[in-house]
């Protein structure tokens, strides 16, 4: 192995997402992923079974040639936790070394709750998840809404908790648990869940679509998530609306594109209408509507996503939050009529998909993270 530690940990740390991720499944195959020699790779391999990381047995046996013996990552080597919170509910996984979801905790949070009382019933949920797993917790990954330095490890802030301002969320949990920290923007996590666990497996370009309380997106592009120059790539619910009436009459993009103002537009009750106690039912019960209502966020979000699309070029916008109860129907009517408007987009590939992960996308993408960050001791 290299004689530098921290080269052979970033090594011994990409051998094990290769092997985690299904990419390699044999000495063989993660000499190429990892692009050095198989008698070195070879020496990683020994060291991640003699730590207890990896397991090899068994024989793949391989179109041509000698069979190989599988590599495997070792479930039981230690458990990572996913966080993702907003001002009302914190959601949290219990992940273990081998990427499998063992347990969930949801914990609601009260009315005008303050940074304070967020991080401890973050603490909260991992004491809880902790009763459950098996063997050492190894590192906690924190999906944050709002602007996010995930380098610097502050939230920057978030409109819904009020005192949400320059809050070291790192350093506040990290100092606690005495284990690694990640944090990331949530949607960026949750792009990350689609990595791990959902469509965007294999995929090097795609986009998340998160209408939820407000509108932002999460892009990958070339595998690495885009955070931009300021933290703040992906805001698209800033933009004034409607967008061709320029200043838009000091309306944003989230104001009539969230999840909540979409369910009120398809309902028919006007802006301040009380939404129903459950969301995603109430969107499923409008998944078969039809009429100028349908046809007009429709269009708003066919504007939207053909825009996105004529400058990102992505491969697929997965769809995530409530508006998935509206069905494959609201996404392929955003395509066809994006299409409609923009005739550039005819042929460009433009696909739109609800997601399948529920709501512990947000979770499962900070747990994602916190993968994806370890590296051994």
């Amino acid at each position: 192995m290299r004689k530098n530690p921290i080269v052979q940990r970033e090594t011994l740390a990409a051998a094990v997402l290769q092997v985690r991720s299904g990419r390699a499944t044999s000495r063989t195959t993660l000499a190429k992923a990892l692009g050095i020699s198989p008698s070195t790779t070879g020496l990683y391999v020994d060291h991640l079974i003699a730590e207890h990381y990896l397991n090899e047995s068994g024989l793949n046996q391989g179109p041509m040639g000698r069979p190989r013996r599988i590599l495997t990552t070792q479930a039981q080597a230690g458990w990572f936790v996913g966080v993702e919170f907003n001002a009302h509910r914190i959601q949290a996984v219990g992940v273990d070394f081998s990427g499998g979801l063992k347990t969930t905790v949801e914990l609601l949070l009260p009315a005008e709750v303050l940074a304070e009382q967020v991080i401890k019933s973050i603490l909260d949920c991992v004491a809880k998840l902790a009763v459950t797993m098996q063997g050492p917790l190894l590192s906690v990954g924190i999906g944050v809404p709002g602007l996010v330095d995930a380098q610097a490890g502050v939230g920057l802030y978030y409109a819904f908790i009020p005192d949400w301002k320059q809050v070291p969320l790192v350093e506040k949990i990290g100092s606690r648990l005495n284990v690694p920290v990640i944090l990331q923007n949530n949607l960026r996590a949750i792009a990350l869940a689609e990595r791990w666990f959902g469509m965007g497996h294999g995929l090097n370009d795609y986009v998340i679509l998160g209408p939820r309380s407000g509108f932002g997106v999460a892009i990958v592009q070339g595998g690495r998530v885009i955070e931009g120059a300021h933290h703040a790539a992906g805001e698209v619910g800033r933009w004034p609306w409607p967008l061709m009436h320029g200043a838009g009459g000091g309306q944003e993009l989230h104001h009539a594109l969230s999840a909540p103002a979409t369910w009120r537009r398809l309902a028919g009750v006007g802006g301040q209408g009380m939404l129903p106690e459950d969301l995603r039912a109430g969107l499923s019960a409008l998944a078969g509507s039809a009429g100028p209502e349908w046809d007009a966020v429709c269009a708003d979000y066919a504007r939207v996503i053909g825009l996105l699309h004529l400058v990102i070029d992505t491969g697929v916008f997965i769809l995530h939050g409530p508006l998935t109860m509206l069905g494959e129907r609201f996404c392929h009517s955003i395509c066809e009529v994006a299409c409609a408007q923009m005739p550039a987009l005819r042929g460009a590939g433009l696909k739109v998909v609800p997601s399948t992960l529920g709501d512990d996308a947000g979770a499962l993408g900070a747990a994602s993270l916190a993968m994806e960050a370890w590296e051994p001791a």
